[in-house]
């Protein structure tokens, strides 16, 4: 259905444009071919970017199970390092992937494979070509953040309350990465469990359960592509990340040093955007509102489980932290807290 109302837009905004296009079906034909393409490589490119985006925000939010008398606050300064994977720095296309585009070197031959970056990955010099009523168009194969380390510092807080509930904030500013940025901010819940058994807390171990939402927000610098009909404003790629998550932590404490353990699960939901700047071929056919439009059909729902350790140690009122998250990647954190 949603096809059918984009074949109509379409057919509208070509039979009124003052540019010049031939009113044939080849024509139609050919725009939607370039349509698939485009979302079909969008996907491929930034879903690695945003599946590492869940893991970097999923990270390092519980930093001790332990109850704490009521209104104790902490407030600590974290960094974040996240692994990139060598597999999902690139991707491997061939011609057959494509139904307008054919693939090019940076010597303009024509290749029928190539290895190209996904938002995580290197620089390349690949180039997607093909033809709208006779005019070309060429497309650089876009680049990543070309980091191994992907790394960003963010602020985070809490709040004891009664009965064992604590409030917890995560925010970081909007950080500039190469050829992109990201941002993570969200508040939970958590409650000690531990509280409830006397055994556990004369041997001071520690649990407690964290219920909590947070939203990542991810943009990376996608094609800047000069044609006959002016630039096609798709030169910014964005997604929204949603997630629900819910942990258990355990803790055993010996004097000032706290050894803790998480099982996380999360549910995150992936929407994405063009955000570019409006494009001179925005005057003949609404290229970025059609392409946003086909991206919901990529949206997606995914759902991880990740482990994580982490210790814990206490200087008078600071306490310094480091933990390490493990699963489909791994994604560090190092802290430093004060407790007051």
């Amino acid at each position: 259905m949603r096809n059918l109302a984009l074949k109509f837009i379409l057919g509208i905004c070509l039979m009124f444009s003052s540019k010049s296009f031939s009113q044939t079906a080849e024509t139609f034909d050919q725009i939607g071919r370039f349509l698939n393409d485009a979302t079909w490589y969008a996907d491929k490119y930034i879903t690695p970017a945003t599946d590492g985006a869940v893991y970097q925000a999923s990270s390092g939010w519980m930093s001790s199970p332990k109850k704490r008398k009521v209104f104790t606050t902490t407030l600590g300064v974290y960094g974040n390092f996240f692994k990139v994977p060598t597999s999902d720095r690139t991707f491997t296309i061939q011609n057959s992937d494509f139904s307008f585009f054919t693939i090019q070197n940076s010597n303009g031959d024509a290749v029928p494979t190539a290895t190209v970056p996904t938002a995580l990955g290197p620089d390349t010099q690949y180039y997607l070509v093909g033809a709208i009523d006779g005019n070309p168009i060429r497309m650089a194969a876009p680049n990543g953040v070309d980091q191994e380390i992907v790394s960003y510092p963010y602020l985070q807080g809490s709040l004891a309350l009664w009965k064992g509930f604590e409030i917890v904030a995560k925010y970081s500013t909007k950080v500039k990465l190469k050829k992109g940025d990201f941002q993570v901010y969200g508040f939970g819940l958590k409650h000690n469990l531990s509280q409830y058994s006397k055994y556990l807390q004369r041997k001071k171990i520690h649990l407690a359960a964290l219920a909590l939402y947070s939203k990542e927000n991810i943009s990376f610098d996608f094609v800047d592509t000069q044609t006959s009909y002016g630039n096609l404003g798709i030169n910014r790629i964005s997604s929204d990340i949603n997630t629900f998550q819910f942990q258990i932590g355990a803790s055993k404490e010996w004097k000032k040093f706290e050894l803790m353990a998480n099982i996380i699960s999360n549910r995150s939901d992936f929407k994405y955007k063009f955000t570019g700047e409006r494009g001179q071929i925005e005057d003949v056919i609404p290229v970025q509102y059609i392409l946003n439009e086909k991206l919901k059909d990529i949206y997606k729902t995914k759902y991880n489980c990740i482990g994580e350790i982490s210790g814990r140690y206490q200087i008078s009122k600071i306490f310094v932290q480091s933990s390490l998250a493990f699963g489909k990647f791994v994604n560090s954190n190092l802290s430093i807290q004060y407790e007051f």
